[in-house]
C-alpha cells in the first residue's frame, strides 16, 4: 500500500532554531512516550555539534501526523557546512524557512532560500522566536518579503503561507495575536501547502544517493529518496557512479525507513518514500541505486567548489608522537580519504612531499571541525594558515568574496568599518536599530582570516557576525598581514616564572610556568610588528642565601589562552599550528634560528 508522504528539510541561518522544533516535533507527534527522557536537541548527535549549539551534518527523521508520513531533513544553518543542504534540498518537495523573530534573515537564510527557489520550491515561512523581548516579527516579515524579491521569487513563491512561533515551547500559531496551544497549525499547514512526491510505481526502481552514514555492523548505508518505482529486499541492483560507470551488482539484502529517530527494518520502500539502504562498500554521495533492467544513472546536483585550503602534515617537532596515537602519513591520509567519502564539499589532494596533503573546504569553521574532530580521534599532526583559492576568469585573477553582517553597538561602529576598509571590504549597507547597528560589507575571504578575534577585542566581546559566500570577484590587491610579531622560544625546557617576570613588557604570553616549551615554539605575542627571539626557560642564579627559585615571590599576567578557531586565525604564512589530543601549539615552520634567516634571506631574493 502506498502511503500518504510529505518531505521537507527546515532551512535558517546558524542558531535560529531549526533543531529545537525538530525536538517538539518529534515529542507532539508521538515520536517519544510521555514518560520518555530525551536530550534537548536531540538531532545534534555529535559532541561538537552539542558543544558549539550548531548542526553540522544534516540528519533525518520522520513523523507520522493525521495518517501522513512527515519525513524532515534537520539541515545546518552554517555557511561553511552548505554543501550539506544543497543535496539534501533534492531529496525533499518542499521547505520550512525558519526566521528568527528580532534578527531577522541573515546571510545564511539567503543561501538556502535562493537554493530552494532555484529548484521550484513554494516555502512556508516561520517566524520563530516571538517571545523574545527585542521580537519584532512585522517588521522581519516585510525582510522575507523583500529577500523573495530579491532572489527573484515567482509569482506563487511570494504567496507564501506565514506561520509564528516559539519552538521551545512548542507552539505555532497562524496569528500573531491568538493563543497558542501546540504545533497543529504547523502540521497541517505541511500537508496542505507541500506537494506529495510523484509516485510512480511502475517505472524501475531509481535513487539518487544524497547521504551516507556508517554502522559497525552492517557498513556503509546509502540514504536517498526513491525517484521512481518500488525496492524489494532481494531485488537485483545496480550501483552506478555519476557518469553511469557500474561500480557493484548484488540484491538489495537490508532496507530501512525512518521512524522519529531510529531505523526501523522493511520488505520494501516505495517512490517517494526517504529510505536507507546497507550492503554496498563502495557508495558514495552522488552515486545511483537502479534496478538492473534500466542501468542509468539520476543527474546529480553538483554543489559550490570549496574556497579555502590548509595544508595537514606530519608533525615533525620535537614533541613529535608524544601526545597522539596516530601519526603516522599513512594514518592521516586514511582519515582524510574516509571523511571525503561522506562530506561533499571537502577536497583532499597530495602533494610532492608524502607527508604534506593539501585539504580543501568551505571555510574555516569547516576545516576547523574537521581538525578537532581528528584531535578527538587521538591524531597527531601540524597545520598551516589557511589560504583562499584563486581562480583565472577570463584571463584575470578572480578570488572569493563574502558578504559579512555584523551587528555592533554604535560607540564601536567605526573601528570596526575601518578594519574592513583595511581589510579591501566595501560597505553595501548600515541601519541603525536601537542603540546597534547593523553593517553589511563585500570582503574579500583572505581579508576575514583573524578579523572576528580582532572585532570581538574592538567590540568588547559585543559584535555578532555573520559571514556567508558570495561569489568569486576581480582581486582586491594586497592586504596586510598580522600586525604584531610573535615572540619565539630560544631553546627547550620548562617555562619558568623567573623568565615571564623579566620578558612581561616584551607581550603577552601564550604559555604559562610549568609548560614545556621547545626551540622554535610560538610562546607569545609581541607588542611590536617584527618577531623576537626569547629565552622563557632560564632560571634564576641559586646562592646560599637562596636555596630555591621560588623562594620569592613572582607576579605574572595571565597567558592568553586560544581556542582551536583563534589558533588558526593567529597563525602566520611561516608558522604552523600543532595539533595533538593534548595540546595547541604555534611554532615556526624552521625552528632553527638561522634556519628561518636563510629561508627570510631566499625568499627576499626571489
Amino acid at each position: 500500500m502506498i502511503q500518504d508522504i510529505r518531505n521537507i528539510a527546515i532551512i535558517a541561518h546558524v542558531d535560529h532554531g531549526k533543531t529545537t522544533l525538530v525536538d517538539q516535533m518529534l515529542r507532539q507527534s508521538g515520536t517519544f512516550r510521555e514518560n520518555q527522557q530525551v536530550d534537548e536537541r536531540v538531532m545534534d548527535s555529535g559532541d561538537l555539534e552539542k558543544e558549539k549549539g550548531i548542526t553540522i551534518s544534516s540528519k533525518n527523521t520522520a513523523v507520522l501526523w493525521k495518517g501522513t508520513k512527515i519525513n524532515i531533513v534537520d539541515t545546518p544553518g552554517h555557511a561553511d557546512f552548505g554543501g550539506e543542504v544543497e543535496r539534501i534540498l533534492k531529496m525533499v518537495n518542499g521547505v520550512i524557512l525558519l526566521v528568527d523573530a528580532a534578527e531577522g534573515p541573515l546571510p545564511q537564510t539567503k543561501f538556502v532560500l535562493r537554493k530552494s527557489l532555484a529548484l521550484g520550491y513554494r516555502p512556508i515561512v516561520l517566524i520563530n522566536k516571538i517571545d523574545r523581548k527585542d521580537a519584532r516579527p512585522d517588521e522581519v516579515l516585510n525582510m522575507i518579503f523583500d529577500l523573495f524579491v530579491s532572489l527573484d521569487a515567482d509569482d506563487e513563491q511570494l504567496d507564501f503561507p506565514v506561520l509564528y512561533a516559539i519552538g521551545i515551547q512548542g507552539i505555532a500559531k497562524t496569528e500573531l495575536d491568538e493563543e497558542g496551544v501546540d504545533l497543529t497549525p504547523l502540521f497541517d499547514k505541511i500537508i496542505d501547502h507541500i506537494p506529495s512526491p510523484k509516485q510512480d510505481t511502475e517505472a524501475p526502481f531509481k535513487m539518487l544517493v544524497s547521504n551516507v552514514d556508517w554502522n559497525d555492523y552492517v557498513g556503509r548505508i546509502a540514504i536517498g529518496r526513491v525517484e521512481q518505482g518500488i525496492i524489494k529486499t532481494n531485488q537485483e541492483i545496480v550501483l552506478l557512479d555519476r557518469k553511469g560507470k557500474q561500480k557493484a551488482k548484488g540484491k538489495a539484502t537490508k532496507l530501512f525507513t525512518f521512524n522519529g529517530l531510529t531505523r526501523e527494518p522493511v520488505d520494501q520502500a516505495f517512490t517517494g518514500d526517504i529510505f536507507s539502504m546497507a550492503g554496498y562498500d563502495a557508495v558514495e554521495i552522488g552515486d545511483t541505486l537502479t534496478d538492473i533492467s534500466d542501468p542509468t544513472p539520476i543527474e546529480y546536483y553538483d554543489i559550490d567548489l570549496p574556497t579555502m585550503a590548509m595544508y595537514f602534515r606530519v608533525n615533525n617537532s620535537p614533541f613529535a608522537g608524544k601526545e597522539g596515537d596516530y601519526v603516522t602519513s599513512n594514518m592521516i591520509r586514511d582519515r582524510l580519504a574516509k571523511e571525503i567519502r561522506t562530506n561533499v564539499s571537502i577536497r583532499v589532494e597530495p602533494t610532492e612531499n608524502p607527508d604534506i596533503f593539501r585539504v580543501a573546504g568551505r571555510g574555516e569553521l569547516q576545516l576547523s571541525i574537521l581538525i578537532e574532530t581528528m584531535r578527538r580521534e587521538g591524531f597527531e599532526f601540524a597545520v598551516s594558515r589557511p589560504e583562499v583559492l584563486f581562480r583565472e576568469v577570463d584571463g584575470d585573477l578572480h578570488e572569493p568574496f563574502e558578504e559579512v553582517v555584523i551587528d555592533v553597538h554604535t560607540d564601536y561602529s567605526n573601528k570596526v568599518i575601518d578594519n574592513l576598509q583595511k581589510r579591501k571590504g566595501i560597505m553595501t549597507s548600515m541601519a541603525q536599530e536601537g542603540d546597534n547597528n547593523r553593517i553589511e560589507f563585500k570582503v574579500p575571504s583572505r581579508g576575514l582570516i583573524g578579523f572576528r578575534g580582532e572585532m570581538l577585542t574592538e567590540t568588547r566581546g559585543t559584535g555578532i557576525m555573520h559571514q556567508q559566500f558570495f561569489a568569486y570577484e576581480p582581486y582586491a590587491g594586497e592586504i596586510a598581514g598580522r600586525t604584531r610579531g610573535a615572540l619565539i622560544s630560544l631553546e627547550q625546557g620548562d617555562v619558568t616564572p623567573y623568565a615571564l617576570e623579566g620578558l612581561q613588557d616584551r607581550g603577552q604570553f601564550i604559555v604559562e610556568p610549568g609548560d614545556p616549551v621547545y626551540m622554535g615554539q610560538v610562546v607569545g605575542i609581541n607588542n611590536r610588528a617584527d618577531d623576537l627571539v626569547v629565552n622563557t626557560v632560564k632560571k634564576k642564579n641559586l646562592t646560599n642565601h637562596r636555596a630555591t627559585q621560588t623562594s620569592d615571590s613572582v607576579k605574572i599576567s595571565q597567558a592568553k589562552k586560544m581556542s582551536l578557531e583563534q589558533a588558526i586565525e593567529f597563525i602566520d604564512k611561516n608558522e604552523l599550528l600543532e595539533v595533538t589530543p593534548k595540546s595547541l601549539r604555534i611554532r615556526k615552520l624552521y625552528l632553527d634560528h638561522n634556519e628561518r634567516k636563510r629561508a627570510e634571506k631566499k625568499k627576499e631574493m626571489a
